[in-house]
């Protein structure tokens, strides 16, 4: 059944006016790789987070702004108990149907897009030194390149990412296997990175690499800061 699109409420303007008055970052990485532990400790040093995946999970949680959207475009299955939408059933039908993909996509997107927009405007007011987009598919959306000053790819072997996602997602190996396939490739990742932060040791040594990149981006030339 064909549904109208969403129309969020957003400014016009986009994120290209922060160019050039707070350093912009990109966060990315394979599934399981662990951008979320990445981004949580820089946040932690008083770096300015959006973290696009968390947007997502936002507007598809009970009473988010994408539910009705998705309710009438897939039906009523597609939305949990609780209210929100249904993942499991949802992951299954847009992996093996990419104009699923796509109808999914026109709803929730201009959703992230609103808020991908306000978040970083209201962060900077906020004093953030410096600003970072956690976006999973940063690589493969080509959308991005021209807007970041530096770009931070999260890695770990294939392997490891598989067995912590099967553990966290109780997911079974094909499934993970076939996320992975829609991704881009360690190797394109790594290509386009400035920064590497190699996540398969300990959290200390997370930690300390970190630290290290927090210190790199305070160290940005001037005109990159955030003016008043």
């Amino acid at each position: 059944m064909a549904t109208a699109s969403p129309k969020p409420n957003t400014e016009q303007s986009d994120l290209s006016a922060l160019k050039g008055q707070i350093p912009l970052v990109g966060l990315t990485g394979g599934i399981g790789s662990g951008k979320t532990a990445v981004s949580d400790l820089l946040g932690k040093l008083g770096a300015g987070i959006v973290d696009t995946d968390l947007i997502a999970h936002q507007i598809t949680a009970p009473e988010g702004a994408a539910i009705p959207f998705i309710r009438e475009q897939f039906g009523p299955e597609f939305i949990d108990a609780a209210g929100a939408l249904n993942r499991t059933k949802m992951r299954s039908l847009v992996f093996g149907n990419p104009q699923a993909r796509l109808s999914l996509e026109a709803i929730t997107h201009p959703f992230i897009r609103a808020e991908t927009i306000r978040q970083p405007k209201q962060l900077k007011q906020e004093g953030s030194p410096y600003l970072v987009f956690v976006v999973p598919l940063l690589i493969e959306s080509g959308n991005w390149q021209g807007l970041l000053d530096y770009l931070v790819v999260v890695d770990c072997p294939v392997e490891t990412q598989i067995e912590r996602v099967m553990h966290r997602s109780n997911l079974a190996r094909v499934d993970v296997e076939n996320i992975l396939k829609a991704q881009a490739s360690r190797e394109e990742r790594l290509a386009a990175a400035n920064t590497v932060i190699e996540n398969q040791g300990s959290l200390t040594d997370l930690k300390d690499a970190v630290q290290s990149l927090h210190q790199k981006i305070l160290q940005f030339p001037k005109e990159n800061r955030s003016s008043s």
